[in-house]
């Protein structure tokens, strides 16, 4: 398989990684931060479709357009100010997948030479299309390994306190 099917593929899964390592999240857990300044699963699922929303301009542009200018956004500010803590977890997840397979659908039929399209990121520096599938390919899977610890220490945290005798 040639490095870009692969990264197709798993730019195709990554809808099916966060269905899956959110699947029974519920309650307290969804907002439990295992460490000061660290999100918890409601957060970082609402940061990757506020993400995929973004990948859907910037891809775009870089298919249609000569080398564009791709503008940062404060991901802090983003969750600060569009509420993520009031988000039902379903809608979240169910826009990351839409947008996600529109992505996918888009890039999967495109032409190997336009994965060398660039674009100018103002904080990372020039970028091809492929170097943009990479990025986001590896950025769900980083956020799912941040998920299945989140919840890992919030199980802890619970078996600990369960394990505490009362006084």
């Amino acid at each position: 398989m040639s490095e870009l099917a692969e990264l197709l593929e798993r730019f195709r899964r990554g809808a099916e990684l966060l269905a899956v390592v959110t699947t029974g999240a519920a309650g307290p857990e969804l907002d439990f931060s295992p460490a000061e300044g660290k999100w918890g699963v409601r957060t970082i699922v609402c940061h990757l479709a506020d993400t995929e929303a973004v990948n859907v301009m910037r891809f775009r542009q870089m298919i249609a357009e000569d080398n564009p200018t791709l503008v940062p956004w404060d991901q802090d500010k983003w969750a600060a100010n569009l509420d993520y803590k009031k988000r039902k977890l379903s809608q979240p997840i169910e826009t990351f997948r839409r947008l996600r397979g529109e992505n996918y659908e888009l890039l999967k039929d495109q032409p190997e030479a336009t994965f060398a399209r660039t674009a100018q990121h103002r904080e990372r520096g020039q970028m091809t299309l492929l170097d943009m599938l990479r990025l986001h390919a590896e950025h769900v899977e980083k956020h799912v390994r941040q998920i299945q610890a989140a919840r890992a220490a919030y199980k802890e945290q619970r078996a600990k306190l369960a394990a505490t005798p009362a006084t």
